[in-house]
């Protein structure tokens, strides 16, 4: 099972990554913007922001690490079970995450 610690060590090697917290969960920023978020909502999970074309791509797929709900409907986010996903895809989220988010002289 994937923990926060781990997201948080999938992240570190990003520019100017920090952990802090977003609604009052712990969550992860960069230039002060958050880019996943971990819910203490009942279904758990973790807030990780995508494009909307990416979000519908990943719900189509079935697979059962992906799940969104009514509140985020619309929203540029998707909801990551870390008891099932595979931490490769979920580096590769958290990359893309950081990108929507990061300032553009950090993507340089």
């Amino acid at each position: 099972m994937t923990t926060w610690e781990d997201v948080v060590r999938l992240a570190s090697g990003l520019p100017e990554v920090e952990a802090a917290t977003w609604y009052r969960t712990p969550a992860l920023k960069v230039a002060g913007k958050g880019f996943a978020r971990l819910r203490t909502e009942a279904e758990g999970g973790l807030v990780v922001m995508c494009g909307l074309d990416e979000k519908a791509a990943l719900l189509d797929s079935g697979d059962a690490a992906f799940f969104t709900t009514p509140h985020y409907d619309g929203h540029g986010s998707i909801i990551v079970d870390l008891e099932r996903v595979d931490v490769d895809q979920l580096r590769e989220l958290l990359e893309e995450a950081w990108r929507l988010k990061a300032p553009q002289r950090l993507l340089t």
